[in-house]
């Protein structure tokens, strides 16, 4: 079973098990959070979509940590003009393990 939720902006295609790197979250280490934006529930052949998400349906995570990803290099130059910009960005995130996937109205699956 699998589940497309949506989180800071951005769509993910999560399994049970699954560890990804989401937006930094408002949540402490060990923590669980609930995702109830859910938009599309497969299991097999069977396909649930949502309009745009499935009501009563929620995936289940526990936070694992906080961390920052690498930098990104920012640089700005102009030839011939004396002029050179130099900028760096680090994004914070919250890195997170999927436990369960809770379909429409049931219990959350356990594989």
């Amino acid at each position: 079973m699998y589940a497309v939720i949506l989180t800071g902006g951005r769509q993910f295609r999560v399994m049970q098990g699954d560890v990804l790197r989401v937006e930094k979250l408002d949540a402490e280490p060990d923590s669980a959070v609930k995702f109830e934006q859910v938009l599309m529930i497969g299991d097999g052949e069977n396909i649930t979509l949502g309009a745009p998400h499935i009501e009563g349906a929620h995936v289940a995570a526990k936070v694992r940590g906080h961390g920052r990803h690498d930098k990104v290099r920012i640089v700005k130059f102009r030839r011939r003009k004396h002029h050179r910009k130099q900028m760096g960005h680090r994004q914070h995130y919250t890195e997170i393990e999927i436990t369960a996937i809770a379909p429409k109205g049931g219990k959350a699956a356990k594989e």
